[in-house]
């Protein structure tokens, strides 16, 4: 998959820093200002600006991304902002359902049977937003020949899942289950995905169709709306774009990125814009960011905001609260760190052709690895202090209702040498520091491995993210404490995910490769509950490494067919035990600086959604 991917496939080059997946979400307190005006009366109107990671240009504007054009650029902080979802994730700093914020009140249960009833919204051309938007979205989905769609961008929703179908009403609709489910699963990893489409897009050259009514009709309409958002010269000016149900239209749009956004007038929302103008504005590196926030350019464009590189990024104090950032070094500008709801970690392939597979395949090899990982020593380093420990498939950071009770007392293996050497030891290995541990004892060295098979393993890692590299060099000097050689190689994002990531198996691709580190785990959304059936199954095509245990599948499933927290708590703290990754820091997505005279964008969501309706400027 390609960088910037959002939800179940990994995600790329993201903020200041490569994107580590990071579970996070930014709470109140702990701000580090470089000054602390006291804020005027709110102004109405004036223009805000957003400063673009590099390579993050948005190139794709349809709302029913295929895997190709999936990502936190395109949609997130993009079609968003005039597309709604049905349902919006993000209440604050938590990755909560937001019932203000969505198109739909919450779903109401009886027996296998939901109820999704629709509030008074209406599109930019004064239609209503109706169930048959609705319908739209998910015909297109149920078309098979759609093909890209349900590769691995979509969880198999709702053919999977759903026996029936049938609109109640323009404003209402109801879905039968096959089978009972968790609610909250439905919720936060189905009806997630659904983004309603007017009646305006139900077309192809030829003229009307009836996507909405008629499955085999949604093909050619597909295929039109996918024509069109592939070319980016024409997204100001299209009559089709230009029907919105957000609070924002596009009234400009440049393919290196630069977009403008303006008041929709006929927003139905709680929020309607102050702002009079939203624009996001591209960079070509970090650097150059940086440099016009110190800096803005004489008649430029002044960074309302922006980012603190990493490497630039002050030390944050001992002991502080997450969200907490020590002295900012741009006057002017508030400094807040933000996090996302995710995992970070990196694959270890279980379907090695390379001789290491049978290796991988070992429990004990995989916790003596994870010793010989000293998260805290990358976060107080290389990190700044801005990171948490990864502890389990389930973020922890922000704190939610997910994670189970053992996994918030911390990482269950701590940096610790002499265990890893007594894991090897115990298995058949004879250990030989700084030089070639070896197996001895093919019996108790595990199923494959043969005698005087040596652990030398390579691993590629993302090249231009400090932190990552230098946390790669720290795990390469932990190793060989006992005698595990680990050769680096620094490779492109593409060059990685192209090799690592997806199940090579799944996808038919050569499973030539042991370990890789894309910088980046897991964001959770548009399947916002953490529950492990598109990372962790036998058999899921994001399975990276190719882990599988009945076990695992059948705590899983349990979570998904339940509300009772019992069941995610048993899993997560089982998965936590099995590595079937390698967990990594997680560290700080972005470092956000924000003018002091701008308002309302904090707190920043742990989805990564924005919100600039709700931002205004003060005097």
């Amino acid at each position: 998959m390609t960088a910037g991917l959002r939800g179940r496939l990994p995600a790329a080059a993201c903020g200041a820093v490569l994107l580590a997946f990071v579970a996070g979400g930014c709470t109140g307190g702990g701000t580090t200002r470089a000054s602390t005006p006291t804020a005027g009366p709110k102004i109405n109107g004036g223009t805000a600006v957003w400063a673009l990671p590099p390579a993050s240009a948005p190139n794709y504007i349809f709302p029913f991304e295929s895997s190709a054009y999936l990502s936190t650029y395109n949609s997130l902080s993009f079609a968003q902002l005039m597309y709604r979802p049905l349902y919006w994730f993000g209440k604050g700093a938590q990755p909560l359902m937001n019932p203000t914020l969505s198109l739909a009140s919450p779903p109401t249960w009886s027996g296998n049977t939901a109820t999704i009833t629709l509030k008074r919204y209406a599109w930019s051309n004064g239609s209503p937003v109706t169930t048959a938007d609705v319908m739209r979205w998910i015909n297109m989905l149920k078309d098979p020949k759609v093909g890209p769609i349900d590769d691995g961008a979509y969880n198999g929703f709702p053919n999977a899942f759903v026996r029936s179908i049938r609109v109640v009403s323009p404003t209402e609709l109801q879905m039968t289950t096959k089978r009972p489910y968790s609610h909250d699963w439905f919720l936060y990893n189905n009806l997630s995905q659904i983004t309603p489409m007017p009646a305006a897009w139900d077309r192809t050259a030829s003229g009307p169709s009836a996507c909405a009514t008629k499955v085999s009709d949604c093909t050619a309409v597909y295929a039109y709306l996918d024509a069109h958002s592939r070319q980016p010269t024409t997204y100001a000016s299209s009559p089709i774009w230009g029907v919105v149900d957000g609070p924002w239209k596009l009234a400009a749009f440049n393919v290196d990125g630069h977009a403008t956004f303006v008041p929709n007038t006929r927003y139905s929302g709680p929020v309607k814009p102050t702002l009079s103008k939203f624009e996001e504005v591209p960079f070509g590196s970090d650097a150059a960011e940086y440099s016009a926030l110190r800096s803005p350019p004489a008649g430029g464009l002044k960074i309302d905001v922006g980012y603190l590189p990493l490497a630039d990024a002050p030390a944050k104090p001992a002991g502080s609260s997450l969200t907490s950032a020590g002295p900012n070094p741009l006057a002017g500008y508030t400094l807040r760190p933000l996090y996302i709801w995710g995992i970070n970690y990196f694959v270890m392939n279980f379907q090695s052709t390379t001789g290491n597979g049978p290796v991988v395949r070992q429990l004990y090899f995989r916790q003596a690895l994870a010793h010989l990982l000293n998260q805290e020593a990358v976060i107080n380093g290389p990190l700044h202090g801005y990171g948490t420990p990864t502890v389990g498939p389930v973020g922890s950071t922000p704190v939610t209702r997910f994670l189970s009770p053992l996994l918030k007392s911390g990482n269950q293996f701590p940096f610790d040498p002499a265990k890893a050497r007594s894991l090897l030891t115990a298995h058949g290995w004879k250990v030989v520091p700084k030089g070639f541990t070896t197996c001895v004892a093919p019996a108790r060295c595990g199923r494959g491995i043969g005698s005087g098979h040596r652990l030398v393993f390579n691993l590629p890692y993302v090249a231009g993210n400090s932190w990552i590299a230098q946390e790669m060099t720290q795990l390469r000097s932990g190793a060989l404490q006992v005698g595990i050689r680990i050769n680096l190689r620094p490779e492109s994002f593409g060059q990685i995910a192209a090799l690592a990531a997806a199940n090579c198996k799944v996808a038919k691709l050569p499973c030539t490769w042991d370990l890789a580190n894309w910088g980046s785990g897991w964001l959770f959304g548009p399947d916002f509950a953490p529950t492990g059936e598109t990372l962790f199954k036998c058999g899921a095509i994001a399975n990276s490494g190719g882990y599988c245990s009945p076990q695992n599948d059948a705590l899983i499933n349990k979570t998904l067919a339940s509300d009772n927290p019992a069941f995610m708590y048993q899993w997560q703290n089982f998965l936590a035990t099995q590595l079937p990754v390698m967990f990594q820091p997680n560290g700080v997505y972005q470092l956000t600086e924000i003018a002091d005279n701008l308002k309302g964008v904090t707190p920043q969501s742990p989805t990564l959604s924005i919100n600039p309706e709700n931002w205004y400027f003060v005097k």
